[in-house]
């Protein structure tokens, strides 16, 4: 695998397809791990391709990491962590890194938008407008909140003092997802770069190519070698290797719940380092017959089921539609789905894409099989397209009279695939949005005050939209109740998985 070389910043951002494609053409793609400060192949030399989902061609050969570069991961944070090069440094001079972290990222904007658009599929309008702007906000709301965050003293006798500190962990591995690649690494880098702790990033090995760019980027913001370190490759290799050593203080991940599961397992059996865990979600979408706007309903359960080609964990993928106002809706979300069809991902007016692999492709239609054989009728969608591309595309599909005991409205599917389940009443829709392993996220529309607080407080999730959808920015806490994990990413809130709380106490 040759050396990766170091790309600046292109000159002015594409207006065009073509010029987005002429882009591409010319993109020098790194595939090789980042240990302590510089680019290195696999320990093993093994590789992976990298497929885009766009056109189904290889876009790098991968360094597949394993055990043993997890070893040298993990001396490296450690190194770098008990050195004090980062983790003491003044909490203002770590801010100034981060915010040089964030101006970076956004230097860089056209090209990380690129490698992330060819690598998972998401339209180029949002991995720009969206992934990196979000990413680096992410980093730069982290590094002004980190000398803000003050310690405590205790109430305590007059011949004594009590004094609440927090502390850096020490070395954090984070698992990111491939859905949103380096907005979902951001969230994590924010808080536990900024705090003063060493990484380990774990890219999917489905969306690598955005984390391996950002770690030179990093290192050329200041941060020191070994404080960021990057791990491309498999889940049960890599992965498996970082969540059982016994050297990582700290397991954050964003993924599937049986995924987070078996990360707790790891934990357990190795040095019960804390793990922190966003994961699956099942998030009910609840209409009333007072809903004060049916047509901004319609727009925002189509944008909520269809943006990020449905490859979302807050996605709206259980419609529930009290009777009154069911056929109206539906109506109405059928002719906005019209609006999310799957285009060229590097076409600017593209709002839908590919999805991310051939197998979460077939993932998909094998839901929207199950569907149509437990007795839900298809009302739109529901099969592949632009096939000839060689890309992977599929519509987007609204399945109604769904019963929540169906598959296609229990269980994750992670692409544009709308169940509509029909309520009577108040008390019913609240069973049925419980009635899930899931607690991520939940969306109400009515015209009652009195009713929507109800409604929020007795719904078991983690964050509740009211007469909209999938709202927040980095000042409200992200993540669910159950099966949907622990911890909270973005605010304040994320802070507490990345310090240790330490109570000293002085006689006087």
């Amino acid at each position: 695998m040759p050396a990766c070389k170091q790309m600046r910043g292109f000159m002015s951002t594409p207006q065009t397809r073509q010029q987005w494609q002429q882009l591409a053409a010319q993109l020098q793609i790194c595939g090789q791990a980042f240990i302590h400060g510089e680019y290195c192949a696999a320990v093993s030399g093994e590789t992976f391709d990298c497929i885009s989902p766009v056109d189904g061609n290889k876009l790098a050969a991968v360094a597949s990491c394993d055990l043993a570069d997890a070893e040298a991961a993990v001396a490296s944070a450690r190194a770098s962590f008990e050195s004090g090069v980062w983790s003491r440094m003044a909490p203002v001079e770590r801010k100034k890194v981060m915010i040089r972290f964030a101006d970076l990222l956004e230097a860089h904007s056209d090209e990380l938008a690129l490698l992330e658009t060819l690598d998972m599929g998401k339209p180029i309008r949002f991995s720009k407008s969206v992934d990196v702007t979000n990413a680096a906000r992410a980093l730069r709301w982290s590094g002004e909140a980190v000398d803000k965050i003050y310690d405590e003293i205790a109430p305590t006798a007059d011949n004594e003092i009590g004094m609440i500190t927090r502390e850096p962990v020490g070395v954090v591995a984070a698992i990111v997802p491939w859905n949103f690649p380096l907005l979902m690494a951001c969230w994590k880098l924010g808080p536990a770069l900024a705090s003063g702790n060493s990484v380990i990033l774990k890219p999917s090995e489905k969306s690598p190519l955005t984390a391996i760019r950002m770690a030179a980027i990093a290192l050329e913001a200041g941060i020191p070698p070994g404080v960021l370190n990057v791990l491309p490759g498999f889940g049960h290799t890599v992965g498996k290797a970082l969540a059982l050593h016994m050297d990582v203080d700290t397991l954050v991940f964003t993924g599937s719940t049986k995924i987070a599961k078996q990360l707790m397992v790891y934990a357990g059996q190795s040095n019960m380092k804390r793990v922190w865990l966003e994961a699956g979600g099942k998030s009910p979408h609840i209409v009333f017959n007072d809903c004060p706007d049916l047509k901004a309903a319609a727009q925002a359960a189509a944008s909520a089921i269809a943006f990020n080609q449905g490859e979302v964990c807050t996605a709206g993928s259980r419609l529930l539609v009290e009777s009154g106002v069911k056929e109206q809706l539906i109506a109405l979300i059928i002719d906005e789905l019209k609006s999310w069809q799957p285009g060229h991902p590097l076409d600017p007016d593209t709002v839908s894409g590919a999805v991310v692999d051939q197998q979460q492709l077939q993932t998909i239609l094998g839901y929207i099989e199950a569907g149509k054989q437990q007795g839900a009728v298809l009302a739109c969608g529901g099969e592949q397209l632009m096939a000839e591309t060689g890309g992977v595309y599929v519509a987007p599909t609204l399945f109604r009279e769904v019963n929540n005991q169906m598959s296609i409205a229990r269980e994750e599917i992670f692409g544009p695939v709308l169940s509509v389940i029909e309520f009577e009443g108040m008390e019913q829709a609240i069973a049925i949005g419980n009635d899930s392993i899931y607690g991520l996220a939940a969306g109400v529309w009515t015209s009652d005050l009195s009713k929507a607080h109800r409604t929020a407080k007795a719904l078991r999730s983690g964050m509740v939209w009211i007469n909209h959808y999938d709202g927040g920015d980095m000042t409200a806490p992200f993540g669910g109740y159950k099966q949907s994990g622990n911890g909270r990413d973005k605010s304040l809130h994320a802070f507490d998985k990345y310090t240790e709380i330490k109570a000293t106490w002085i006689a006087i």
